[in-house]
């Protein structure tokens, strides 16, 4: 586990999962609540640390449908009566174990009960405005959550640190992902923090110097 502090927010970081998927508690330290984004998991000791500094989750928010982003979501569900919101073009994938890629990793996980968000829909929760960026090319329904006052965004599969994800699964397309970044990301201020799916966080100004795959 990993945490950062945003401008006001508070983001803690955890791989997991056998992908070591970047999952994050963004939790607002006033109103003492928090949101989940891909809950790659749900170990025990998460839950009791949500217990125990005695914050409320008041959502889950997925970037996009892929099994190691949201094998989690039931065990979040179980605890906390939630919404799970996720782009509408994601539903899709998030239902079927074939295009959630989770039968091939010898399990089949699906869920449906979701919230349907729309391309720029802003989302008001504990506190801060999330906006949904859709950025197909990963999968067809990827979007990325960006924090305006924050200066924060949540990137999903679209895009790494000097890299971006992998377009050769099913409804992906390596052409629109590199638009969906170079059109929909590299117009932000190059000052935000950007924070991915796996691996180390990084910045928009950095992305747009360095990133090989832009």
């Amino acid at each position: 586990m990993s945490g950062r502090q945003g401008r006001n927010m508070k983001i803690e970081r955890y791989a997991l999962g056998s992908l070591g998927t970047n999952c994050y508690l963004v939790e607002n330290e006033k109103t003492k609540e928090l949101v989940i984004v891909d809950p790659a998991d749900c170990p025990d000791y998460m839950i009791s640390y949500v217990k125990r500094i005695g914050y409320e989750p008041k959502a889950i928010l997925l970037t996009h449908g892929h099994f190691d982003h949201v094998m989690g979501i039931s065990g979040w569900k179980k605890e906390f009566d939630i919404p799970v919101y996720i782009h509408k073009d994601e539903v899709q994938i998030l239902k079927n174990p074939a295009l959630n890629l989770s039968s091939m990793f010898g399990t089949s996980y699906a869920y449906e009960d979701v919230v349907c968000l729309e391309d720029k829909e802003m989302l008001e929760l504990i506190g801060y405005t999330f906006e949904v960026i859709h950025t197909p090319g990963h999968t067809s329904g990827s979007c990325c959550y960006y924090v305006k006052d924050e200066e924060v965004l949540f990137s999903g599969d679209t895009l790494f640190c000097r890299s971006v994800g992998r377009s050769d699964f099913p409804t992906g397309s390596a052409a629109t992902l590199v638009r969906s970044v170079k059109e929909r990301l590299f117009c932000l201020p190059e000052q935000v923090m950007v924070y991915p799916g796996h691996n180390d966080l990084t910045c928009i100004a950095d992305e747009k110097q360095y990133n090989p795959f832009v």
